[in-house]
């Protein structure tokens, strides 16, 4: 049975899995606080379903440089190589 770490964590046995994987204190709560974190996901379309104005979206929320400048293809490549 899990430790009870009181309030601060909604999940607690998630929270010492993910702490005996090796998780910082601060990373294990953010995920095992988190009400998707567990769920199955894969319902996302497939880049090449996508516009490039929604892989240039995706680009931004993750960071990629220059995908200003990328068509659509090099933005795929970037995407799955992040």
């Amino acid at each position: 049975m899990a430790k009870d770490h009181g309030n601060q964590i909604k999940n607690d046995e998630q929270y010492e899995k993910l702490r005996d994987k090796g998780m910082s204190k601060e990373k294990a709560a953010r995920i095992a606080n988190d009400s998707q974190s567990g769920v199955k996901g894969g319902k996302a379309k497939k880049y090449e379903d996508r516009t490039k104005d929604d892989l240039y979206e995706e680009a931004k929320k993750v960071g990629i440089e220059g995908r200003s400048e990328m068509s659509k293809d090099e933005l795929i490549k970037a995407l799955r190589n992040n």
